[in-house]
């Protein structure tokens, strides 16, 4: 079960790398491969959007199934697992909302820098006339 965790933990670190990437001063070239680069992985990494959507689908349905420890019958250890469980969930939350999130900035980021190159490459014509 800790696999998708472990992966989702991955991506979402390296899209913070890449919006870091995006967002640090760099000259125009090498901002301009680094944009088309990341522009072309920007659709075949969308699968991030549906399997976090999915993790958090799972989480919300094991929170409405979980037995809650809330009589005095449960014992210490049974009532730290059950707030241990509350605790990884609310967590992984975090962590789906924070791939959604990130993946949705980068993107933003590639469209905003695309409209301000072409803009610039109409502004460029317009002085040429």
């Amino acid at each position: 079960m800790a696999l998708q965790w472990t992966i989702l933990t991955y991506l979402v670190a390296v899209e913070a790398v890449v919006a870091f990437l995006l967002t640090i001063p760099s000259p125009r070239i090498v901002k301009n491969r680094l944009v088309s680069l990341i522009c072309l992985t920007l659709q075949p990494a969308m699968f991030i959007l549906p399997f976090a959507g999915f993790q958090i689908l799972d989480i919300y349905w094991k929170n409405e199934h979980r037995l809650m420890c809330t009589s005095e019958i449960c014992t210490a250890a049974e009532r730290d697992r059950s707030e241990k469980a509350i605790y990884k969930s609310q967590r992984n939350v975090i962590l789906c909302a924070a791939a959604c999130l990130l993946y949705w900035c980068i993107y933003r980021i590639c469209k905003y820098y695309k409209q301000i190159q072409a803009l610039e490459e109409l502004e460029k014509r317009v002085k040429d006339m």
